[in-house]
């Protein structure tokens, strides 16, 4: 049986309690000081597969501005991070961008959409006249 201690310190809310998270064979059996139930299931989650929510930004071609602000829509394994941030660097997005836009789905498997943050117009060129 293999036993391990993690010190976590919980971000669900602004006490930021230092929790003592005991894993045995990959599982958690024991979660000490916390100060709610919230704090029990951050530990899991934390200790065992943490994950993050993605935020970056996409080239836009032909847009008003050069770059539009995306994220993921749902928390990625933290492991992953990397590897979504160099598929996403290779992205080129057409304006106009809509906000709520899929740019990726299910980005590398994860169940996450690479989604658009704010709305990217085309540019508007100027009439020769």
């Amino acid at each position: 049986m293999k036993r391990e201690k993690k010190e976590i310190t919980c971000i669900v809310c602004p006490v930021g309690c230092l929790m003592e998270v005991i894993i045995e064979d990959g599982k958690v059996v024991e979660v000490r000081g916390n100060e709610c139930k919230r704090g029990v299931d951050y530990a899991h989650q934390e200790a065992i597969m943490t994950k993050r929510t993605l935020t970056t930004t996409v080239r836009v071609k032909g847009g008003l501005l050069p770059l539009a602000p995306v994220k993921t829509h749902l928390p990625v394994p933290k492991r992953k991070i990397k590897a979504i941030t160099e598929l996403i660097a290779q992205v080129e997005v057409e304006a106009p961008v809509a906000i709520d836009e899929i740019i990726v789905a299910d980005v590398l498997g994860t169940g996450a959409n690479i989604v658009a943050t704010r709305s990217i117009p085309a540019k508007v060129e100027d009439a020769v006249g």
